[in-house]
């Protein structure tokens, strides 16, 4: 009889059980119907990159060379998969990961009813991990709706979110979690970190993929896992949608973010030195330096004082600070509300344009056109390279941001002016010889 009962109950056809539509006369719940308006924004994206390859040692030697018929291949394809949103359909607006199609050749992106189109990369930036794509629009369906962007300020731990995306390939696959945690940093992912973390599964191919609430409204970017047995283990990290929102805003604008700076340093505060100050360690940080001239010293900081509001926000720690300041334009005033000796005060101050005394390359060689250049702070002997436009001669010959030039056709060069009067004395560029972080690289046109 129990028998009999469980498999009217499993199997289909058995007696009339099915799955009961309400309990208590209430709708049973489902994500369902908010899936049905989230599924089509979220997009597969493919990526193609050639990779040149190296001779063998021996192919280079003309004897070995001529047992060789087969012609030899200069070059291997390598592939990609990750995620995306449709965050404007109008314009056809992709929102992903800046890892998914970094480096990328061709980059396609595949839509919820399976057509594949050619992708354009609009801009993108590492430091956080973020990129835009555009899709030709006039191919989009016409009733396409994008995703709604949420307040992710707002999130709490113990929120619902659900996570789509493409993991292994399988395209469209749902996930659902809780917000495990939020404001995680330190992690070493990204430049910026600010992450939300989630238990909703995320594997290889969620990447660039949306973190929803049970609205449907993005709260942010799935991005990363900790794995260390290289499977998920229900601690995913997503970007906020409102730090992403910031960089969109810049790279529509610019093609790039353009990041202000405020010229200072700080860190975390001590449990003692908290207590001493009467502050909630997480709630504050220490100003450990002042930069001479910067915008910091003219807003009034001062070494010491320990910062408690940005903006009328509270603070959670050194690492927002930096992460607030780092998604700051040049030209934003910003309010600090700080201690002082136990002294509460309010500085005013502006973000600077760091690249405002830098020129264009241009101005000196036209293979240095699309990059900025200029005498950096301090007292380094070298030219500094400020933000490269993608597919211009400076980019082409691989100057990047943050690159210091010491050499120019042979010569040394110690500050813009010397890099002015070797290129014209030499007649152009030919070489440059430069620093980029702990390494020497040199290139040539």
């Amino acid at each position: 009889m129990l028998l009999a009962l469980v498999l009217a109950i499993l199997l289909p056809g058995h007696g009339d059980a099915a799955l009961p539509a309400s309990v208590d006369g209430k709708p049973l719940p489902s994500l369902a119907p908010m899936l049905e308006r989230t599924l089509p924004a979220v997009v597969n994206i493919s990526t193609v990159t050639r990779i040149e390859v190296a001779d063998h040692p021996l192919l280079r030697d003309p004897f070995f060379r001529r047992f060789f018929t087969q012609p030899r291949q200069k070059e291997r394809q390598d592939s990609s998969l990750g995620s995306g949103i449709i965050i404007d359909a109008d314009q056809g607006l992709v929102l992903t990961n800046h890892h998914v199609i970094a480096k990328a050749d061709s980059i396609r992106v595949t839509l919820h009813d399976g057509r594949t189109l050619e992708a354009e990369l609009v801009g993108t930036d590492p430091e956080t991990d973020v990129a835009v794509l555009r899709l030709p629009a006039k191919h989009l369906p016409p009733e396409l709706a994008a995703l709604p962007m949420a307040d992710s300020d707002g999130l709490k731990v113990g929120d619902f979110v659900v996570a789509v995306g493409n993991p292994f390939g399988l395209s469209q696959t749902v996930t659902s979690g809780i917000v495990s945690g939020l404001g995680r940093s330190g992690l070493g992912i990204e430049g910026y970190e600010s992450f939300i973390q989630t238990d909703a599964s995320i594997n290889p191919g969620n990447s660039g993929g949306p973190l929803v609430n049970l609205r449907g409204e993005l709260v942010g970017i799935n991005t990363a896992i900790l794995a260390p047995g290289g499977g998920n283990i229900g601690i995913g990290f997503a970007i906020p949608i409102n730090m992403v929102r910031a960089i969109v805003e810049q790279i529509l604008a610019h093609g790039e973010v353009r990041r202000g700076r405020f010229g200072l340093t700080v860190q975390e505060l001590t449990p003692d030195l908290a207590n001493g100050l009467g502050v909630d360690a997480r709630g504050a940080a220490l100003v450990s330096r002042v930069e001479p001239g910067s915008a910091a010293a003219a807003a009034g900081l001062r070494d010491g004082d320990v910062i408690l509001r940005l903006d009328g926000r509270e603070i959670l720690g050194a690492a927002d600070i930096r992460n607030r300041f780092g998604l700051l334009r040049a030209g934003t005033r910003v309010e600090l509300e700080i201690l002082r000796a136990g002294t509460p005060m309010t500085l005013k101050g502006q973000i600077e344009d760091p690249y405002r005394a830098f020129v264009p390359g241009e101005s000196l060689d036209k293979g240095l056109t699309g990059a900025l250049l200029g005498d950096p702070r301090g007292r380094l002997e070298a030219v500094a390279v400020g933000p490269v436009r993608r597919g211009t001669p400076a980019w082409d010959s691989g100057l990047r941001e943050g690159d210091l030039i010491f050499q120019a056709n042979g010569d040394r060069v110690e500050n813009l002016k010397d890099l002015g009067y070797t290129l014209r004395r030499t007649g152009g560029l030919y070489s440059l010889a430069l620093r980029r972080g702990d390494k020497l690289l040199r290139l040539s046109r």
